[in-house]
């Protein structure tokens, strides 16, 4: 694609919102109050307002490879202080992704440079449940689950930080796991039970 074709259908992208509300770029200037935080993955194929069919406004987003959420990432953290204390969020999904190159990658015994400690925190999933995991005999299946469980204990990383507690105690806001299935195009919730999931641990993680 020529960059010049971008900036061609940004004018008729324009055109077409002024022709249905002359003030639609007016009124987004005013700010915004998006209910979700997305956290997904940055995977081309994988564009969190496309798939949701939401508009401009509704959904705060952040992605990265694999949508991860880790405590030494920064701009994760940013992300997800500024969506609670100041957008006052009513929900946070975590949406991974089948055919996650990320996921493939951190399943593969290989050396990927700069890649490497960010993949790493995959392969910590999958010691987590290496019982489980290696249990599966079929390879696409054994792929698939890791991205399902992924997307799980990146909710939990979520729900350990000390902003989402507070607003999570207040019944203020719920987290969510979702997985984007390529081939179909359907999203699917991983309906995860989260309070279940936190009863053992959250001892340890818990803040007052």
């Amino acid at each position: 694609m020529k960059l010049e074709t971008i900036f061609k259908h940004n004018q008729q992208w324009v055109q077409e919102k002024l022709s249905i509300d002359n003030e639609y770029f007016e009124n987004l200037a005013k700010g915004q109050q998006p209910e979700i935080l997305y956290i997904g993955c940055s995977d081309s194929r994988v564009t969190a307002e496309e798939m949701m069919g939401v508009s401009l406004g509704q959904v705060f987003v952040y992605r990265n490879i694999a949508n991860m959420v880790s405590s030494l990432d920064l701009s994760a953290m940013s992300v997800i202080n500024y969506a609670v204390n100041h957008l006052g969020v009513k929900h946070i999904v975590v949406c991974g992704h089948y055919y996650c190159g990320g996921v493939k990658a951190a399943m593969q015994a290989q050396d990927l440079g700069i890649l490497n400690p960010w993949l790493r925190n995959i392969r910590d999933v999958y010691r987590l449940h290496k019982e489980e995991l290696n249990a599966i005999e079929d390879e696409d299946e054994r792929y698939n689950q890791l991205i399902r469980l992924n997307v799980r204990e990146q909710c939990v990383n979520v729900l350990k930080t000390a902003e989402v507690q507070v607003a999570y105690r207040k019944n203020a806001l719920q987290v969510h796991g979702w997985v984007f299935d390529i081939r179909t195009g359907q999203i699917i919730d991983l309906e995860l039970d989260l309070d279940k999931i936190l009863g053992g641990i959250m001892e340890i993680y818990a803040l007052s």
